[in-house]
């Protein structure tokens, strides 16, 4: 499935810099702990020196109002396949312990949720069947 997969990563425009910066890096983390085969290699370069790789295939970075990722967020959890939703709902961003989220997260309704970032990774079909229309994030 690796030559089929297909990355996007869309963000709310509106957010501060830094909280762009942010939401992008935590959903990457995250579509890489879920999809390894994305970047788990390393490569040496003439002097020996091994370096673990970004990406081994292209990260758009997608934006989208919160309503619209919202709606993609639920649109995304048909696909039945091998696949990866990672979403950066709006109140993880006042949580500054991964417990406090984790405990948190149970008691929320991700489709009531202002969702500030969502990654996707799987099928290319279906990546852009829901990110076809976006504009890269500028």
């Amino acid at each position: 499935m690796t030559d089929e997969i297909r990355i996007a990563i869309i963000v709310n425009p509106a957010l501060p810099l830094g909280f762009i910066a942010n939401t992008v890096g935590a959903i990457s983390i995250g579509l890489g702990a879920r999809l390894p085969q994305l970047g788990a290699r390393q490569l040496t370069d003439r002097g020996s020196r091994a370096i673990d790789i970004s990406s081994n295939r292209p990260v758009p970075i997608l934006q989208a109002e919160t309503d619209v990722i919202r709606l993609l967020l639920l649109r995304a959890f048909d696909q039945p396949q091998e696949r990866a939703i990672v979403p950066f709902p709006a109140f993880a961003r006042s949580l500054h312990d991964y417990k406090d989220y984790e405990a948190a997260f149970p008691g929320r309704d991700l489709s009531q949720e202002p969702i500030d970032g969502l990654g996707l990774a799987g099928p290319s079909k279906w990546v852009k069947s829901l990110t076809g229309s976006l504009k890269l994030l500028r």
